[in-house]
């Protein structure tokens, strides 16, 4: 929940810059604060809140049984193998999605209303998520509401295999032995964090624009793209490539922060909880 509400304001920014040609991150921030208000780049933040905490929780749970099916000749006292933890990053990415797909277009059209993006009038008179996700349900359907699970799943899955691979790679190349013996520093967790999340971003960075477009439309407006491939070509066409990676910097910047955080709050947290707050300890869910 802490990561959520350090990261929305930049994630917001995030959202915008993918969503149209807005400028700069910068840029973006001080037209939002003087025409809508500090509050608005918080808008939309309620639904991911609501939901972070089971998300995380069966994130790190089926990654944790995940990375030990896909490579089961590693002995269940030594840490999983590398090829396990990006097998397991993978499975886990594809399944979040089904969690994570509403979630995230109820917070892109919030986010984007009083903008000019096609799509965004439709959530123009709403107030919150709930108010949302009625609507939503109510024109469009259960089909509505699971709007461009396909892009998201093609973009969580890879993006988490490279997500727990770099955490596990980089922990043990700051600290060598810590994955065994679980004695790795609160610099090590939030380095090797930080940059677990900006790998996962990079390499799905140009997934995560078309995701945005797809959900931001609504039946409620001219449909500018008709799928995947469609909204990559159009994109393309009209501004160019570097259209794919706009917004890029405000993402990594929260990533990092984000991930350092949150896995710095997994090791603590299965210490104090397992082991009595033993710093020096195995993992026990890996």
């Amino acid at each position: 929940m802490a990561g959520i509400i350090s990261g929305y304001p930049l994630d917001t920014l995030r959202i915008r810059q993918q969503s149209t040609d807005s400028g700069s991150a910068l840029r973006i921030l001080r037209r939002v604060v003087a025409t809508e208000g500090p509050g608005a780049l918080y808008r939309g933040m309620a639904a991911p809140l609501a939901s972070v905490t089971f998300q995380n929780a069966m994130v790190f749970q089926i990654y944790a049984i995940l990375s030990r099916a896909f490579d089961s000749s590693v002995s269940a006292t030594d840490p999983p193998s590398y090829k396990g933890v990006a097998l397991g990053g993978v499975g886990t990415g594809a399944l979040q999605s089904f969690v994570l797909t509403p979630v995230e277009l109820i917070k892109i059209r919030l986010q984007l209303q009083n903008t000019t993006f096609p799509g965004s009038q439709s959530v123009g008179a709403h107030t919150g998520p709930i108010s949302v996700a009625k609507s939503i349900l109510k024109t469009e359907g259960l089909r509505g509401i699971y709007r461009g699970f396909t892009i998201t799943a093609l973009r969580d899955a890879p993006s988490h295999g490279f997500y727990f691979w770099t955490y596990e790679y980089m922990r043990e190349q700051l600290h060598p032995g810590c994955r065994k013996s679980g004695q790795e520093t609160l610099r090590t967790m939030l380095i090797a964090g930080g940059l677990a999340g900006v790998a996962s971003w990079v390499c799905c960075y140009p997934l995560d624009v078309v995701k945005t477009r797809l959900q931001a439309q609504s039946p409620a407006s001219p449909q500018k793209y008709n799928g995947i491939i469609d909204c990559l070509h159009k994109s393309v066409k009209q501004e160019g490539y570097s259209v794919l990676w706009r917004g890029l910097g405000t993402a990594v910047a929260r990533a990092f922060v984000v991930n350092g955080a949150i896995f710095s709050a997994y090791e603590i947290a299965l210490r104090c909880l397992f082991n009595n707050g033993n710093i020096q300890t195995e993992h026990n869910l890996e």
